[in-house]
């Protein structure tokens, strides 16, 4: 198996830039849009498509998605386009095809296209045919590799590309014709999801007009989730996957009663939701796959301050580069196994601080800034009972993104786990890694 991880990890930089991989087409792109109300902004726009990342999902998109609603952009105008980022294909047509539902969906003429990363080269390659040219009214190129030229084979889509100087996975990059906005300060993901790129798009898309607003802003009492269930990496739909959404002590992490608050069924394109929660509160959304060997999957969430149709529930596939370097976790009953995943940046040394139970781990060590941490498995690898914060071998060929420490946390006394990423807390159950499952704390 470690000679299988290895080859697989000697590409990794490579796949992380170079687009294209395979993808699906979900029959119906928007399966719970609202309706626009006449004369608004969703009138004078188009539909904006977002293309993901290696071993990424869509709700890389969540908070852009947010910042575009809080402007006024309607839901059925937002699409976050999933592929298979691990399956190695270069099959542009399914794009093609996703982008004609959204158009017939809409009515609309053309589309906003956005990548990042692998998706960048995705969406320019996807620009390269003049047939679907015509389609893209921009063209978006977020932390991805430099191009000589704008989209489109005869340069013909308008282009923004989007870099960091601070981005030590693509680079400062630079496209030749195009309109180039360099953001210092950013990591690789977080290019992608600040601020500040969200205000360059939005100018770009609406001719230069500055938005109202770069903020999430809060929506009342009320908020409505929705979103996937797929797997990781290779984004495959959990058809009928359970969802159950229980409502937590934001001290402890522990449910507050022991029935769900709500209990949903992905569709056959592992869709799930819309469904109505408090804001700003603290809730468990528990993932069963109903796949034979699947692990059941906890995620902890910080509370909602807005609607966000891009809450991904994602399992661990059996095979795969995803399924292969994580099925060596832990199904013990002695410990815990933890994920901790900061979805809108890395964890950097230096610049960001990440304190689990005391101990902190944003050292020089574990989260330099070539790392690029996304997310981060703890678990207690050579089974002795103790925080030795040694790398488990499998995770010793992984460059980028992930990684691993052997971390204890023990099961024979209920208790929470104490997270603290830049100032904000979680606390999350110390739950049995055999009997309950996996721990997801997430890091909005």
């Amino acid at each position: 198996m470690m000679k299988q991880i290895r080859k697989i990890t000697n590409v990794y930089f490579a796949l992380a830039l170079l687009a294209v991989a395979s993808c699906r087409k979900d029959k119906d792109p928007n399966p719970n849009p609202d309706n626009p109300p006449a004369g608004s902004v969703c009138d004078s726009v188009y539909p904006v498509i977002f293309l993901h990342g290696f071993l990424a999902s869509g709700d890389t998109w969540a908070n852009q998605v947010m910042r575009f609603s809080s402007n006024g952009y309607c839901d059925n105008l937002l699409y976050a386009y999933d592929w298979n980022t691990v399956g190695g294909g270069s099959d542009v047509n399914k794009l093609d095809a996703f982008i004609d539902s959204v158009l017939a969906w809409t009515g609309k003429k053309k589309v906003e296209l956005v990548g990042h990363s692998a998706g960048g080269g995705y969406g320019y390659n996807y620009c390269e045919d003049t047939a679907r040219a015509k389609k893209v009214a921009h063209y978006v190129h977020i932390g991805s590799s430099s191009q000589s030229s704008p989209a489109g084979k005869n340069d013909e889509v308008p282009t923004l590309c989007i870099s960091s100087p601070d981005d030590l996975v693509a680079g400062n990059s630079t496209i030749t014709g195009a309109t180039n906005v360099t953001l210092p300060g950013k990591d690789h993901y977080e290019v992608a999801t600040c601020a500040e790129a969200f205000d360059a798009m939005y100018r770009f898309f609406r001719g230069g007009v500055a938005p109202k607003t770069t903020a999430i802003t809060p929506q009342g009492s009320e908020v409505k989730v929705s979103g996937r269930a797929v797997t990781l990496g290779e984004n495959k739909p959990l058809a009928n996957a359970t969802i159950k959404i229980y409502e937590v002590n934001p001290n402890t992490g522990q449910r507050l009663q022991g029935t769900p608050n709500y209990t949903l069924t992905a569709n056959a394109n592992g869709y799930w939701g819309p469904q109505t929660i408090k804001a700003n509160t603290k809730y468990e959304f528990e993932i069963i796959s109903g796949v034979s060997g699947d692990r059941v999957i906890h995620y902890y969430r910080e509370g909602f301050v807005r609607s966000n149709p891009l809450v991904y529930l994602r399992t661990i596939p059996q095979g795969g580069l995803a399924g292969t370097l994580l099925a060596g976790l832990p199904k013990n009953d002695n410990q815990s196994v933890l994920a901790i995943f900061t979805a809108d940046q890395a964890t950097i040394h230096g610049r960001d601080s990440l304190i689990v139970n005391n101990t902190v781990l944003s050292t020089p060590q574990i989260t330099p800034a070539n790392k690029t941490v996304i997310a981060m498995f703890l678990y207690d690898d050579n089974n002795n009972q103790q925080t030795d914060l040694t790398q488990p071998t499998l995770f010793s060929f992984v460059n980028q993104f992930l990684t691993a420490r052997d971390f204890y946390f023990q099961t024979a006394t209920p208790s929470a786990i104490t997270l603290r990423f830049n100032g904000r807390n979680l606390h999350v159950p110390n739950l049995k890694s055999n009997t309950d499952g996996i721990i997801v704390a997430v890091f909005d």
